[in-house]
């Protein structure tokens, strides 16, 4: 028997029985949607979740701080000083790719009648590459810059009138920016109340304090939209913020949280520094060394290994879920293959008597069974790719008016369900492969009937 006539009688046989055939392959339809719905649910979460962490920064830089409480310890631990001998020791860590120590201070941006809130950052300069730092428009900094500042995407949209309104800008995904940091000229106060109604005697007149002083600033770039920390901050050089911080703390001698602004104490060291790590996969060996120094470490990696283990779990619930359907399915294929078997015993017992080869009606069975496989994997594929429509459409509407977006401002909705073209596949193989192992039995025991006792059979 040659293969075209294999095929027309597997197809024949099929169609023969057609509401038994019909039963069965919904059977794996129904067991082949359902294991990649499941699983589609898992992997849709680790899509948001790695998007969202991309949103919240890179995965191969290393938050530093002084503050490290090492395991089992008992009693006051003494901390280590984070300054720049440390900084040079953390640069010559085998994996290193840069180091930046991180001065933060919350400040006022003023320009024209218009005033914002923002978080400079002062890091070094000659490491905004390495950090991955992009502009849209102008440059990034120079190490020889003065008083110069790199916007984040989202800075400009931060700026309001304070006497139109009271309260902080947003103006949704067609906000618009009343700020141009590229063309108008903004200056910078460490007094946070500059521009507004102040609190009661703070730089009002019989008060002893002055109002802060008001720097210009010279805006040479705008970064393109990138993560939360990035979007939201002002760059600059650290050594001109430290001699801005340094001016302010001799101008508050008598405190550091008087006229609305906080200064940090740069001499107890640096609260902050940044190490960005060449291979993700070094991130843990270089945590560990600096722990070792005697400083705490933060990463997303701890947050995403943290994650992933839990995923694990979750992915695995979700498709033995769905796995149990498909084992009832392949159930319901062995069944109708040996019902076959005997609804076909004499017709079995002719094609051996006609000199049919044993294997050949093996591959018939085997045929059979692989097609029911095939058929209600592609139509189970097709059900999940309707189904998973139908959850992003309803749940991320849903989501989205809970306001769940991932992305800023509602840019993109969450999927909550994700059907990969490996998923897809993967899963019409072994919904075939599944049709093909429950017909092993059955073809095997049509290759044993006795010619002679399958002619007898009625």
């Amino acid at each position: 028997m040659n293969s075209i006539d294999l095929i027309r009688m597997g197809f024949r046989n099929l169609h023969r029985r057609k509401m038994r055939t019909f039963l069965t392959v919904l059977g794996v339809i129904i067991g082949t949607a359902a294991i990649v719905v499941m699983m589609s649910l898992g992997i849709g979460m680790n899509e948001n979740f790695e998007r969202e962490l991309r949103r919240m920064g890179s995965l191969n830089i290393i938050d530093v701080n002084r503050y490290y409480v090492p395991e089992n310890s008992k009693g006051a631990v003494e901390q280590a000083t984070l300054d720049d001998k440390a900084i040079a020791k953390m640069a010559k860590i085998e994996g290193v790719e840069a180091v930046t120590p991180v001065v933060e201070v919350f400040l006022k941006l003023v320009s024209g009648k218009y005033v914002g809130y923002g978080q400079i950052k002062g890091i070094d300069a000659r490491t905004m590459e390495a950090f991955d730092f992009k502009v849209e428009q102008g440059r990034l900094l120079e190490e020889n810059d003065g008083l110069a500042a790199v916007f984040g995407y989202n800075v400009p949209y931060n700026f309001y009138n304070p006497k139109a309104r009271g309260g902080w800008y947003f103006g949704g995904a067609d906000r618009t920016a009343l700020v141009d940091p590229m063309t108008d000229k903004i200056s910078l106060t460490f007094d946070t109340s500059y521009g507004e109604r102040r609190p009661a005697g703070i730089g009002s007149e019989g008060s002893n304090q002055k109002q802060a002083k008001l720097y210009k600033l010279q805006v040479v770039g705008l970064l393109t939209q990138s993560n939360d920390e990035k979007d939201y901050s002002v760059y600059m050089d650290i050594n001109q913020l430290k001699k801005l911080v340094r001016e302010a703390q001799r101008a508050n001698k008598s405190g550091q949280r008087e006229m609305g602004y906080y200064v940090p104490d740069l001499e107890q060291g640096y609260e902050r520094v940044m190490v960005k790590v060449k291979n993700i996969n070094d991130v843990d060996k270089v945590q560990e060394q600096i722990k070792n120094m005697g400083f705490g470490t933060y990463s997303l990696s701890d947050i995403r290994k943290s994650y992933q283990k839990q995923a694990g779990t979750t992915q695995a619930i979700l498709g033995g879920i769905g796995a149990i359907s498909l084992l009832v399915a392949a159930l319901g294929i062995s069944n109708t293959m040996v019902m076959s078997i005997y609804e076909r015993t004499r017709e079995i017992g002719i094609m051996k008597v006609l000199g049919c080869l044993i294997r050949d009606i093996k591959r018939l069975f085997l045929f059979e069974a692989g097609m029911i496989g095939l058929l209600g994997g592609i139509t189970g594929i097709v059900l999940s790719y309707g189904a998973s429509f139908l959850l992003n459409y309803f749940g991320g509407n849903f989501m989205g008016n809970l306001g769940y977006y991932m992305g800023m401002y509602g840019e993109e909705k969450v999927k909550i369900s994700i059907i990969p073209i490996w998923l897809a596949l993967a899963s019409i193989g072994f919904a075939t492969v599944i049709g093909l192992v429950c017909g092993l039995y059955p073809a095997r025991r049509a290759m044993k009937l006795s010619a002679l006792e399958a002619i007898k059979t009625e």
